[in-house]
């Protein structure tokens, strides 16, 4: 395989799905043998990460407009490692990738104010829509390229219910950052209709506090548990016997990729992500948005027939291998970057 080499520019948070693929991405390629330079902001555990995994991180601060630091050492870095390839990962990384003799690309995991992307060759989408929505914006056509996220796989799991949980009671998972957009207040109005389930909620952040309120005035707070992020979500795929995607605003679902891995089945709000990967009734629920008595309606269907949940569950499991696994993702960023690169 060509040596390609790629620098992969990253100014994005400590945690989150664009974040967490970055990660991914950027070890798998340099698996795969391609000659991958990561700069990121600074954030000990990510330059941990990557380097375990082989590779040589750059950071710096990424501050405000008025980073003349960062966009210096930036240019300094991408000049010193002569990439074929510089991809920008989301806004701010975009705002700082300076021009030079190799090929910008911009990554959007969302719709994105483009005004960012100025510097850019190419943009990548990772979904359909966002495609489509950036040829609606009056980019090229010829320079908008569709390439997915592969999501983790969870072979050999060994399944683990909190001991919080009953072992004899329904096993709700939902995973997110505690922001409006997740819906985990329209989740959490559906649990007075799922009598006997239990919810637990990995993530955390600012709705945290109104959650809880909600979780006490719909008198289920016995039964929804938010303990935090959890690093690894493998035992607790493994263990639970719905997952939900709540999110009101989700360009691809990340999670919702990940449960298919895990065969779990799906019961989602037809936000745009979960739209674009779920058909409805086959491979996972669709609910309409802000509907939680449709949701729990999804979701005890899911919990009523296990023959039901398992052939949803299955077919999810299908589509993660034939669309989104680390093989067949990575063979398509390959064949994108071969196309684009600075020759």
């Amino acid at each position: 395989m060509d040596k390609l080499r790629i620098a992969h520019v990253m100014a994005g948070a400590v945690n989150g799905g664009a974040e967490l693929f970055y990660e991914r991405l950027c070890a798998a390629q340099y698996e795969q043998g391609l000659n991958v330079l990561p700069i990121i902001r600074q954030n000990q555990n990510r330059f941990e990460l990557l380097r375990n995994a082989g590779l040589c991180p750059r950071e710096l601060s990424f501050g405000s407009k008025m980073d003349f630091r960062t966009k210096r050492k930036l240019k300094q870095y991408l000049t010193e490692f002569s990439p074929r390839v510089s991809v920008a990962w989301m806004n701010r990384a975009a705002y700082f990738m300076p021009v030079g003799d190799w090929v910008s690309v911009g990554r959007l995991g969302g719709f994105y104010d483009l005004k960012y992307y100025k510097n850019c060759d190419h943009l990548v989408g990772n979904t359909k829509g966002i495609v489509k929505w950036l040829i609606e914006q009056g980019w090229p056509k010829d320079r908008a390229h569709y390439v997915p996220n592969f999501a983790r796989d969870f072979p050999n799991v060994v399944p683990k219910r909190p001991n919080f949980i009953p072992q004899t009671a329904p096993f709700l998972l939902a995973l997110g950052r505690l922001h409006t957009n997740k819906g985990f207040d329209t989740l959490i109005k559906a649990m007075p209709f799922l009598k006997d389930a239990h919810l637990f909620i990995a993530g955390e952040g600012e709705e945290r506090a109104h959650l809880e309120q909600l979780t006490e005035t719909l008198n289920v707070s016995d039964r929804v548990h938010m303990p935090g992020w959890v690093e690894d979500i493998s035992q607790l795929l493994g263990a639970c016997d719905v997952f939900v995607c709540s999110s009101r605003h989700e360009p691809l679902g990340n999670i919702v990729l990940e449960a298919f891995a895990a065969t779990k089945p799906v019961a989602a709000l037809a936000s745009q992500g979960p739209l674009e990967l779920i058909t409805d009734g086959e491979n996972g629920l669709l609910s309409p948005l802000e509907d939680e008595k449709l949701l729990a309606q999804s979701i005890q269907k899911l919990l009523d027939s296990a023959d039901f949940s398992s052939k949803i569950a299955k077919a999810g499991r299908k589509k993660f291998e034939t669309e989104f696994s680390k093989e067949t993702v990575l063979q398509q960023w390959y064949d994108f970057l071969s196309k684009v690169e600075k020759v």
